[in-house]
């Protein structure tokens, strides 16, 4: 019986990790090759080739469109990073100082725009942005301005600043984490060896809290290139993004493998972006 008993418990141990290694290479390892492979198929004349080749990855490197907005994209993530993260430090640091309970009770607010519907939000902020928006009526209504402002909408700078509202809360909640891990020992001796506030924010809490500051800055890149829908509901004819570019591939261009491509060569920006993060975080 006691045999039988230890074999039951190894097959059910057995079929709850296939299970568990199983999922995700379903669901995540498996696309990801599918793409990979796709990436060396081509078309031509609307007809699909199976035969694999380079062309698609030559095509990126050498039409004069796809490098430079590949470019233009990681600087604008990059810049929606740095934006995040210097909004979202001092809400976290804020956090980080209050009672348990209120902190805890005003982090669930925070994260609350999470649960709310991504279109929706990109609505919003379009209706305050837009020329006719909140920010250009008040503006108009204080007599700063003589006519609405355009340069937030339609462009990369509406790009830019509804990415940044929209990531805000991925980039505190990395920092806050980090924040708390800090022990309150360090912050209290270095109040009682002299030191004032900010020499303790300077010296102790920021160089403590930078692996949360680089994996915020890290999450907040890799979402914010991969968004393809921000930039086309606000970015206009001018906001193109390299997600715009990979999404008019799979749609209207109806050219799978180059798509694929694409997506795999992108892919590849994210790795080496969190490999990158992960290398600093561990000097730090």
């Amino acid at each position: 019986m006691l045999l039988v008993g230890d074999q039951h418990a190894r097959g059910w141990r057995f079929a709850l990790s296939t299970l568990a290694n199983g999922l995700p290479f379903v669901f995540i390892i498996a696309p990801l090759l599918s793409f990979v492979v796709y990436s060396f198929f081509w078309v031509e004349g609307g007809q699909m080739h199976f035969d694999l080749t380079l062309r698609n990855y030559t095509r990126f490197f050498t039409d004069a469109i796809f490098v430079p907005v590949l470019c233009q994209t990681c600087l604008l993530c990059l810049m929606v990073s740095v934006f995040a993260v210097l909004l979202g430090y001092p809400v976290a640091f804020l956090l980080a100082t209050l009672s348990a309970r209120r902190k805890y009770m005003l982090l669930m607010l925070v994260l609350v725009p999470l649960l709310m519907s991504y279109i929706i939000k990109i609505y919003a902020i379009r209706s305050i942005l837009g020329g006719n928006g909140f920010l250009n009526r008040f503006l108009l209504w204080a007599q700063l301005i003589d006519q609405p402002l355009t340069i937030f909408v339609f462009n990369l700078n509406a790009v830019l600043l509804t990415l940044t509202m929209l990531l805000i809360p991925f980039a505190i909640l990395p920092i806050f984490l980090s924040l708390e891990r800090i022990p309150k020992s360090l912050i209290e001796a270095s109040i009682d060896l002299g030191a004032s506030n900010w020499q303790t924010f300077c010296r102790v809490i920021l160089p403590l809290s930078l692996p949360g500051v680089v994996t915020a800055a890290s999450f907040v890149f890799v979402l914010a290139i991969g968004d393809f829908l921000t930039p086309q509901m606000v970015g206009g004819p001018s906001g193109f993004t390299f997600g715009r570019i990979i999404y008019s591939q799979f749609g209207s261009a109806f050219n799978w493998p180059f798509g694929a491509a694409l997506s795999v060569i992108l892919a590849l920006v994210m790795i080496v972006v969190i490999a990158l993060g992960n290398r600093f975080e561990r000097r730090t």
